[in-house]
This record gives structure tokens, C-alpha cells and sequence, in this order.
């Protein structure tokens, strides 16, 4: 209980319901603890025992009334708790669902894409569900179960101190203390199991992501049994992981019911000694039966807490994750840049003992259009990524207008740059709204103009919706080169000093890139881009390039000045000319 304690915030926002949960689950333990026992110890006997004159049928009616009372009181609270309880429940599980979001959206993105997009996925949907489970069940049955027992202990006490004395209430309730073993021992075995069922959730969550986000590749090259194959394999081994914890959980009720009877044959011996009226000994195992009961309700919960102990251990390697990235404390204060880019020093590692840049330092004037070229895993793309702080260097500063980037708002940062990558991400939206992402104050009549500036307007014009037909996932419904076009009219539409290029006309055909070439000669105008460059015809405007070796930048100049003077470079214009 003490590890969910932080998380009992989440009960702030829904306090009225869950108020009103408790007070009915008090009512509810009540009435179902102590009720029946007390029907039989006290209402019974008033009507089946012998009087002279004897009773009126309305007497007895009247003293009959009290049992559907009872029950009806049990039933409304029962409801009610189970009403708003589940209430509770559902503003819970969005609150917990929102955060675990929230987070995501600001942790760096090596965090996000050092993780299978599946587990996150599990985590935020079913590790989130069986946390807003557990919490609401504790809500519920935390109140209701022990105001169950506690009402049918004192009735078992009452009872039985009334007829024998404490001797007899103590044989009733010896057996009581002994259900707190199986269900510790269960408790222990629930714990690991589940946190095993999880992960093997989020597996089979990413397989399914990973199969639906590769579907063509899956046709292409004829993995539809392979993938079957391995999409069954990992839910056996989610099946067995659930039939362990259901092997634990189903247990403990037999096992409290086992040593429930003992206790009610010890009681039994012990009345039958003692001498006990029927009226009373069936009073008495009534009381104790409602005891036995909410003990194994108890026990299931005490098995659901470790489920959700489970679940939260998953969900806090997100919502514990550190921010790295983040607005200082006192940002400086920025409009539009002019566009000076500098690197001071500059190291960075995905992984500590790995560096992708070493010691990098190099400045870029505004204006200047900046190629990045070199052999793969060279250090380009981490470099351009480094300038609107997708990643934070390790070492070193990363400099703009003479401001460190740390120094920033990110929004004011990232404002004034304009990404367009090798593969464009649209989302399920409209042409229209993915293009206002550029900039969400632009009139309809500059969307357009950036449209046309990409040359996009025509084929965007031609499909049955215009601007409001939807793309699709990720673009699913636009060709690979009419996704790069709306991209790039984006990056028109923002039209900030700041540009990034990564191979943004790789998609298109020799006809639309030499237009887009065309169009980007407009679009790099007074603004400092960097280009990361796979191919070479690409960077013939360039008036500055960076060849990248090993993470570091090897040599600077132009295409003439390279050429001639450095090897690599040569050596990888040459091949690649060969090639063409």
C-alpha cells in the first residue's frame, strides 16, 4: 500500500465519488456482517418462540419487514459503491493515462526511440488500466471488505460472548489469524509472476505494432507464416505468464475456505460441549461464514495490489525518467533569429562509452548554406539534431546568435527552425491541417502559396477533396513524393532562419526534383540550412561543406576546395559519380 501511497493524487480530482463510494461500502459491510446474524440471533426467535396470546399476523409481518430492509439497504450501497467507484475509476485512468503521455512528448528522443514502440504502447494502455484497477479496487473493496469483517467479527463477538462467555469467542475467532499465511505467501508469488505477464504484453504489443508498421515489407518478401509463427509463439509464452498468476490467484480461495471450515468444525466440537441453543450456534456460523468472506476478498485484493505494484514499477521508468531537455530556469528572451550557428567544443554519446561526435567546433555564418556529408554513422544527422535540441551535447556548446541553445525557451528555439527529414511523418488529418504545422496563425491564402511554392498546390487540387482529404496514418494515403511536397511546403509556410535538410528531395522524380531544386533555391534565401547529404547532386549550391569522418569534421570548404584537397571527400564523390 505504502508504494501506490504517491499515487493516491489521482483520488483528489474524483474525492466527492469516492466519499460517497466509502460511506456506501461502510453501509454495504455493515448490513452484509453483522445483518443476518443478528435476523437470526434476534428477529427469529421473536417470531417462532412460544407467547400466550400469541402473535398477530400484522405483528409478525411488521417484525418480518426488517429482512427486506436490510437487504435493500445492502443492495442500493453495493450499487452505489460499485457506481461511483467505477466513476472514480474511469477519471483515473485518464488522469494516469494523460501524464504518462505528457511526459513522453518532453523526454529526449533518445529515450523513445531506444524502446520498442509496442512496450510504450502497453505501458500507457494496459499497465495504466491495471493500475487505475488496482487503485480503484482499493478505493471499493479497501472500505467495503473490511467494514464487512470487522461487522461480522463483532457480531461473532457479541454472540458469543452473550451465550459462554469470552472462551467461546475466542475458539469462534481462532481460526481467523491463520487465512493472513496463504495469503502472504500467494501475495509473494502473484508479485513476480505478474511483473513477468507484463513484459511479455508489451512484447506481443510490439510485435503487433512492428508487423502493422512493416506491411508491405511483409508482402514484398513473403513473411506472412514467419510472422504468424512468431506473433503465436509470443502468446504462449503471454498465456503461460497469465496461467502462473491464475495458478496463485484461484488458490487462495480454497486454501482460506480449507481453514475457514476447520474453523467452523473446531466451533462445531466447541458448542456441541458447551451446550449451545441452535438458534444461537446457527447465528454464530452465519457471522463466521461473513467473516471468512471478505478475508478471501482481501486476499484477491492484496494479489490485484502486487499486479498493480507490477504495472506501476513499468509505468515509472517513464513518468522517473529524468528531463534532460528542458526550458532553464531563467531563459533569455529571443524573437526572430538572424541565424549564426556555431559549434564550440562539441561532444555527444547515445551511449557513454560510445562517442558519434568528438570535440566538433566549427562556425557557420547566417546565410551560409551548409552541406554535411561522409560515410554512414559519420556523425551528420546527430549533428543537425543537436541544433534545435533533440539531443543535448555532452560536452561543449551548441550556439546560436551567440546564445547557448541551453539558454532557450525550447518553443522560441524550435520556433525558428524548419525540419524537413527523408521521411516525412503527416498525420491522420487533413492536407490543410498538416500543413498549417508549419504555422498554426497562417491565412488560407498563404497555406496555399506555400503549397504552390512546393509544388504541391496542383496535385492537392486534383484530389477529390482538395485541401480537406485526409492522408491517412502517417501519410498512408499520399504517394512517397506528394508526402515530401506537403513537407516542404511546411517548411515554406514557417519560413524560419534556421532550415534542416535531410535528403528532402530523395522521394521525388528527376522531373519534380529539378523543380523542387527550383523552388529551394527560393526557400534557402537569406537562411542558414544544413543539408545532410546522401546524394551529391544535391549540395552543388552549397556554399560551405562539412566532410564528416569518425565524428569528426575531417575538413571544411567547397566542392572545389574539397575535391582537390581532401582524400575522403574525393574518394566519396568519385565513387558515387561511378555509380550514376
Amino acid at each position: 500500500m505504502r508504494r501506490l501511497r504517491p499515487y493516491f493524487t489521482y483520488l483528489k480530482t474524483v474525492r466527492g465519488p469516492i466519499v460517497a463510494a466509502i460511506v456506501c461500502g461502510i453501509i454495504y459491510g455493515a448490513s452484509s456482517g453483522a445483518g443476518m446474524p443478528l435476523l437470526v440471533s434476534f428477529v427469529f426467535p421473536k417470531i417462532f418462540a412460544p407467547v400466550n396470546p400469541p402473535r398477530s399476523l400484522g405483528v409478525v409481518a411488521l417484525i418480518a419487514a426488517g429482512i427486506p430492509v436490510i437487504f435493500l439497504l445492502r443492495a442500493v450501497s453495493g450499487y452505489l459503491n460499485s457506481y461511483f467507484t467505477q466513476f472514480a475509476g474511469v477519471r483515473i485512468l485518464e488522469a494516469i493515462r494523460l501524464d504518462y503521455f505528457r511526459k513522453l512528448q518532453v523526454l529526449p528522443l533518445s529515450f523513445v526511440q531506444g524502446r520498442a514502440t509496442g512496450d510504450l504502447i502497453s505501458r500507457g494502455l494496459a499497465d495504466t488500466a491495471q493500475l487505475q484497477f488496482t487503485l480503484t479496487l482499493i478505493a471499493n473493496d479497501g472500505i467495503k471488505q473490511p467494514a464487512t469483517l470487522i461487522g461480522a467479527l463483532v457480531a461473532v463477538g457479541v454472540l458469543a460472548f452473550q451465550s459462554h462467555g469470552v472462551w467461546l469467542a475466542l475458539v469462534c475467532l481462532a481460526a481467523v489469524p491463520l487465512t493472513v499465511f496463504p495469503v502472504r505467501y500467494i501475495g509473494r508469488k502473484v508479485i513476480k509472476r505478474a511483473a513477468q505477464m507484463q513484459s511479455q504484453l508489451g512484447s506481443v504489443t510490439s510485435q503487433f505494432s512492428e508487423n502493422l508498421a512493416a506491411a508491405r515489407e511483409v508482402r514484398a518478401f513473403g513473411l506472412e507464416q514467419r510472422e504468424t509463427n512468431r506473433f503465436a509463439a509470443a502468446c504462449r509464452q503471454l498465456i503461460v505468464s497469465q496461467m502462473k498468476i491464475t495458478k496463485y490467484s484461484q488458490a487462495l480461495t480454497p486454501a482460506i475456505e480449507v481453514i475457514s471450515a476447520v474453523g467452523i468444525a473446531g466451533t462445531l466440537v466447541y458448542a456441541y460441549h458447551s451446550g449451545l441453543k441452535l438458534d444461537t450456534f446457527l447465528a454464530l456460523i452465519i457471522a463466521l461464514y461473513n467473516s471468512y468472506e471478505p478475508i478471501k476478498k482481501l486476499g484477491a485484493l492484496n494479489n490485484e495490489l502486487k499486479r498493480g505494484t507490477a504495472s506501476l514499477d513499468r509505468l515509472e521508468v517513464v513518468l522517473n525518467e529524468p528531463v534532460i531537455i528542458a526550458d532553464p530556469a531563467a531563459p533569455a528572451t529571443v524573437g526572430r533569429l538572424r541565424g549564426d550557428l556555431a559549434f564550440e567544443g562539441v561532444t555527444f554519446a547515445y551511449r557513454a562509452d560510445e562517442p558519434v561526435l568528438h570535440g566538433v567546433t566549427v562556425k557557420i555564418p547566417a546565410g551560409t548554406v551548409c552541406a554535411l556529408v561522409g560515410p554512414s554513422g559519420a556523425g551528420k544527422s546527430t549533428f543537425a539534431n543537436l541544433v534545435p535540441r533533440f539531443y543535448e551535447a555532452g560536452a561543449g556548446r551548441v550556439m546560436v546568435d551567440g546564445l547557448d541553445v541551453r539558454a532557450l525557451r525550447l518553443a522560441d528555439l524550435r520556433r525558428n527552425i524548419a525540419v524537413v527529414s527523408q521521411d516525412p511523418v503527416l498525420f491522420n488529418d487533413t492536407i490543410y491541417n498538416n500543413l498549417l504545422l508549419g504555422r498554426a496563425d497562417a491565412t488560407r491564402a498563404e497555406v496555399e502559396q506555400a503549397a504552390r511554392d512546393a509544388f504541391a498546390h496542383d496535385f492537392i487540387q486534383s484530389l477529390p477533396r482538395g485541401y480537406e482529404t485526409m492522408v491517412g496514418e502517417r501519410g498512408a494515403l499520399l504517394s512517397g513524393g506528394q508526402k515530401q511536397r506537403v513537407a516542404l511546403a511546411r517548411a515554406f509556410l514557417r519560413n524560419a532562419p534556421f532550415l534542416i535538410l535531410d535528403e528532402a528531395t530523395s522521394a521525388l522524380d528527376s522531373d519534380s526534383e529539378a523543380a523542387i531544386q527550383a523552388a529551394l533555391k527560393k526557400l534557402v534565401a537569406g537562411k542558414t540550412v544544413l543539408i545532410i547529404a546522401h546524394r551529391f547532386s544535391t549540395i552543388r549550391d552549397a556554399s560551405l561543406i562539412l566532410v564528416f569522418d569518425q565524428g569528426r569534421v575531417a575538413a571544411s570548404g567547397t566542392h572545389t576546395q574539397l575535391y582537390g584537397t581532401n582524400p575522403l571527400y574525393k574518394s566519396l564523390y568519385d565513387r558515387q559519380q561511378m555509380g550514376m
